[in-house]
């Protein structure tokens, strides 16, 4: 398939495309990366009748540490994402490098951005799921100045987000470090969307789980944050008990509809499923435990 006929334009810096975005007007597109934007344009699933290219905005690609807070600049590679090793960087947050492999296959992460599948806003991405999972902070750009948006309320629907028209996603800030967390997915082949996913956080005081964060993805238009499993594992004994209670919790919780990858009952038996093995690899993640591998 080939996309419909659309004018393209090209930008080297922020400014530029604010201006190119607001003179196109809403229904112009971004650019940045393109690893889901021009499949759907192929098939013609959407239409866009101009694509502002950022990719070569030098200014957003990065990852830097600010304190203990962690920010990832929109036109930021999966791949660097998965390749980040520098403990001052990346210290507390070695859940993104892990979750990295379960996006797509290298191809994509090779050119696909970090930004671009935020604001994608599909509610089974992993950078959409950890973003509510780690409390981040979306920043964008637009005619009326920066914005800081918390990612609870970013994400409204499948492919919707609260950017406006005009704006442009630019960062994302995750607040502290969390290194007990982790992510578990299932889909039929390696690097296709999750049917459904889990992601989980918590910190450990003594023998006892504190400030517990469970997030599904592939159950509802969101990445779905579920306050009953949590409010199981908090101040619990972490373990097996605990952990198969919060997943049942998630499993009842959540209300998935069905199609052709399962049934409504597989998503939620999967749900379980996910929650308690996600729960298991976070106790141990901060001493090298699997990256589900």
């Amino acid at each position: 398939m080939k996309p419909a006929a659309f004018d393209y334009h090209r930008v080297e810096r922020v400014d530029d495309a604010l201006e190119r975005l607001a003179e196109l007007g809403e229904d112009a597109k971004v650019l940045a990366g393109g690893q889901s934007l021009v499949p759907m344009m192929n098939f013609r699933l959407v239409r866009p009748p101009a694509l502002v290219d950022i990719t070569r905005i030098p200014d957003l690609k990065y990852v830097m540490r600010d304190g203990d807070a962690l920010r990832v600049g929109a036109l930021t590679l999966h791949r660097e994402i998965e390749l980040l090793r520098d403990p001052d960087v990346v210290s507390g947050y070695e859940l993104l490098p892990r979750a990295a492999r379960w996006v797509g296959h290298y191809p994509i992460r090779t050119r696909g951005t970090f930004g671009g599948s935020v604001a994608h806003a599909d509610p089974s991405a992993e950078w959409c799921m950890l973003a509510v999972l780690l409390d981040a902070t979306i920043v964008a750009l637009g005619p009326d100045g920066e914005r800081e948006i918390p990612a609870a309320d970013f994400f409204l629907g499948f492919f919707t987000s609260a950017l406006e028209p005009g704006e442009l996603l630019v960062e994302v800030r995750f607040p502290r470090p969390r290194p007990h967390a982790a992510l578990h997915e299932f889909a039929r082949r390696h690097g296709d969307f999750a049917i459904v996913a889990a992601a989980v956080a918590l910190d450990l005081d003594g023998d006892v789980v504190r400030e517990p964060r469970v997030v599904v993805g592939g159950v509802d238009e969101v990445p779905l944050r579920v306050e009953a499993a949590e409010t199981v594992l908090d101040g619990a004994a972490p373990g097996g008990e605990a952990f198969a209670e919060a997943g049942r919790a998630a499993a009842q919780a959540v209300d998935p509809s069905a199609d052709v990858h399962g049934s409504a009952e597989y998503r939620k038996d999967l749900t379980d499923v996910l929650v308690r093995r996600a729960l298991a690899e976070a106790i141990h993640a901060d001493r090298g435990g699997s990256d589900g591998a």
